[in-house]
């Protein structure tokens, strides 16, 4: 079960842990957006304060009738009431820019981020992981924060002070009526918790279900050409039917659950708005003394800007409402981001690296050069350093793997290739053959026994290293948006277009090549689907031969090629697997033929192994197989 699915609900440490974040990507600047928020909504906030002001001057100046002595105080007040709304007007106009700057160098810092870390992320995890829902944390995740911080956090922010604000005034004015706006907020945090719960939960999983849609349209997509060839169209519908209708009930729930908290808030706002009203007219009538922190008595000029201080402040928890439900789907975005970057990185405890090698007084020595020589730089603890040469002898010893602790796949399997021979492996399929390969250079990591790289531990190796030894064409090309000349390069990147050229001819790639509408320059899109599959496999070929590794690996790398095009591929292969340790995957027996070593697998174990000719004279396994008595899966 991934880590996403573990999670059914953004937790409260999310909202923590996001804030940092984007306080570490900003550090001056966003405190500044808060100050400014702060200012911002406080200056919004007095008018109610003038408001009891003015009321104040009328009703002293009103009695008296001297209109001429209140002008100045009028003056006053609205010079006062100017500046102060000039002041919060600045201080929004920054917020919002800033904001804007905030929210997208955020959100490009954290899917840079995101895909830093994918890259440093197991095999394993993309193995049990659909593309599409991985997919979906750099669009629905990443525009679910988007929206949170450009615009519900800082409304949040900001009404969250109002109200602070607005309530420390109304205490100003009177304790008695604010009494009954403590009770009616208690029963609008009741109500909030009630339906905004439900409506959190639903909008969690409504996020997770986007991953899980996107991902089934993505396999879908992939696997078009199967769908048509076994006329699969309506079971696919069907399939995508239930997981779309499940993602329907979610959002149905969520967005129900959401749209009926702010019209409850809005009309409880409303009876609290009547309730006050009552109240402050019973209490002027009664004559009851008010208590309130300005000593004030309580009168028109204190009841008419409590009730309207009333009203602004029930709508700022309507305004609440609103944003909660954007805010709870970025915490559920964030929560499925940080799920990911949390995701345990690739372990690398090697420390043995791969140098260029000369040799100064008949001593081999690390140079900066290229000098075609590669070695081993091994590091000892006593402070000394062995260099050993690379030559490709590469030995698996009693080695036991599985993909989980419950199903074994390879039991006590060993292979020695030494330096330039061709190691091939035979076997139906799920007899561990790629299983084998992926092993040797530590996509996974064995269970038990040892894997030596000329003599070393590959634990010991670090893993770019080990990689950068071996050269790998697999049975699934993937070829990138770019010229060809760039798709080759690939696996050499500082490779002059000779060296690819070269690298081209060799694995028989040239002639097709040359005949593209714009040669070596042509450019592949859609994983190159203007190409056939054997034309995509042979420039896959010369990808691995321009990187010139001492190590080979060809995991069915001529199974997508006909029989014509393999006799091509095949006295290339033969020329790039010259002096190299190479392992070869087959199901062709006629590629493995000329092989030095045969190993024949079944259901994990090692059932006979020696050249072509050992094995037809033994009329084993593989006799069987290659006379036709038995035919691989």
């Amino acid at each position: 079960m991934s880590s996403q699915q573990k999670r059914p609900q953004a937790k409260a440490g999310t909202a923590v842990r996001l804030i940092k974040t984007l306080f570490s990507f900003y550090p001056v600047l966003l405190p500044a957006v808060v100050v400014c928020l702060l200012v911002a909504a406080m200056s919004s906030s007095f008018g109610s304060v003038f408001l009891q002001g003015a009321l104040q001057i009328v009703t002293e100046f009103g009695e008296s009738g001297n209109w001429a002595a209140a002008q100045p105080e009028v003056f006053r007040l609205v010079a006062t009431l100017a500046a102060v709304y000039l002041v919060g007007v600045c201080a929004s106009l920054f917020w919002n820019r800033a904001m804007a700057i905030i929210t997208q160098g955020s959100l490009e810092k954290l899917r840079e981020k995101l895909f830093n870390h994918m890259q440093d992320l197991p095999i394993s995890y993309f193995d049990t992981h659909q593309r599409g829902d991985v997919m979906s944390h750099y669009t629905n995740d990443i525009d679910a924060i988007r929206q949170m911080i450009s615009q519900s956090l800082p409304n949040l922010f900001q009404t969250c002070v109002v109200l602070v604000t607005v309530f420390v005034i109304m205490l100003y004015f009177s304790v008695w009526m604010c009494l009954v706006i403590v009770a009616g907020v208690a029963f609008m945090v009741f109500m909030t918790k009630v339906l905004g719960g439900n409506s959190a939960r639903f909008f969690v999983a409504q996020q997770r279900e986007l991953g899980v849609v996107e991902g089934q349209v993505e396999e879908i997509m992939n696997g078009q050409k199967v769908v048509k060839a076994f006329c699969h169209e309506q079971a696919a519908e069907r399939d995508f039917d239930a997981f779309n209708e499940h993602l329907f009930e979610v959002s149905q729930k969520a967005n129900m659950y959401g749209n009926i908290l702010m019209p409850v808030l809005m009309n409880i706002g409303n009876l609290i708005y009547v309730v006050v009203a009552l109240v402050g007219g019973l209490l002027l009538a009664l004559g009851t003394p008010n208590v309130s922190l300005s000593g004030m008595a309580l009168s028109i000029a204190v009841v008419v800007p409590f009730l309207n201080m009333t009203k602004q402040f029930c709508g700022q928890i309507g305004q609440i409402s609103m944003q909660i439900n954007a805010v709870v789907m970025g915490l559920a975005g964030a929560d499925r981001i940080f799920a990911l970057i949390d995701e345990a990185p690739e372990a690398d405890e090697g420390y043995v690296t791969l140098v260029n090698l000369g040799v100064e007084n008949g001593e081999l020595v690390e140079t900066e050069k290229r000098t075609g020589l590669w070695g081993w730089k091994h590091p000892h603890h006593d402070g000394t350093m062995t260099y050993t040469p690379l030559r490709g002898d590469v030995r698996m010893e009693h080695v036991d793997f599985g993909y989980t602790p419950n199903h074994q796949v390879l039991y006590d399997v060993s292979v020695y290739a030494k330096p330039g021979q061709k190691v091939a492996f035979v076997g139906a399929t799920g007899a561990g053959k790629t299983t084998i390969t992926n092993l040797i250079n530590r996509f996974y990591d064995i269970a038990d026994g040892k894997i030596r790289y000329d003599g070393i531990n590959v634990n010991k190796i670090c893993k770019a290293d080990l990689r950068r030894s071996l050269g790998v064409v697999l049975q699934d090309v993937n070829l990138f948006t770019g010229t060809v000349m760039d798709n080759i390069r690939y696996g050499k990147l500082d490779a002059t277009d000779d060296e690819c050229i070269a690298a081209a001819k060799l694995a028989g790639a040239d002639d097709f090549i040359t005949r593209l509408p714009d040669g070596y320059a042509t450019m592949l899109t859609g994983n190159g689907a203007q190409l056939s599959q054997g034309q995509r496999q042979l420039i896959s070929i010369a990808r691995a031969a321009v990187a010139d590794p001492p190590a080979m690996i060809l995991d069915e790398a001529t199974s997508s090629i006909d029989t014509r095009t393999e006799a091509i591929v095949q006295k290339g292969m033969d020329a790039l697997m010259q002096g190299r340790t190479t392992f070869v995957i087959a199901h062709r027996l006629s590629t493995v033929r000329n092989s030095d070593v045969i190993i024949c697998l079944d259901h994990g174990h090692v059932i006979e192994r020696g050249n072509h000719d050992e094995l037809i004279a033994k009329k084993g396994y593989y006799y069987q197989l290659y006379t036709g008595a038995f035919e691989l899966e």
